[in-house]
């Protein structure tokens, strides 16, 4: 009995290699460039605040983005001068889902 490769093949359909891994274009910013993002902790008011900074991108993708953060974080945030700002210690997290989300992190 035929695999599904076969029928693949039957269908017109490319062949996949096993090795064949799909990756996401690098975000960039209005100018063109790739964005390269830095993130970091601040202390405000005895209180830390972690910091995304280095955006280069639409209004609405910065909203889109900080909600996401608000979201998997479960912390509070905002926009401020092209940076997102969220409250609490998370570097790692937050590098982990702007990596997910295609943009390099420095």
């Amino acid at each position: 009995m035929p695999g599904l490769e076969d029928l693949g093949s039957l269908l017109g359909m490319p062949e996949k290699s096993q090795n064949d891994t799909t990756k996401q274009p690098k975000r960039v910013g209005h100018d063109g460039q790739v964005l390269r993002l830095r993130v970091r902790t601040e202390k405000r008011r005895g209180k830390l605040v972690t910091i995304a900074w280095g955006f280069f991108s639409h209004p609405a993708e910065l909203n889109r983005l900080l909600s996401l953060m608000k979201k998997s974080l479960g912390a509070g945030g905002q926009l401020v001068d092209q940076s997102i700002e969220m409250q609490g210690d998370h570097v790692q997290r937050i590098k982990d889902i702007l990596i997910a989300e295609g943009y390099r992190v420095g």
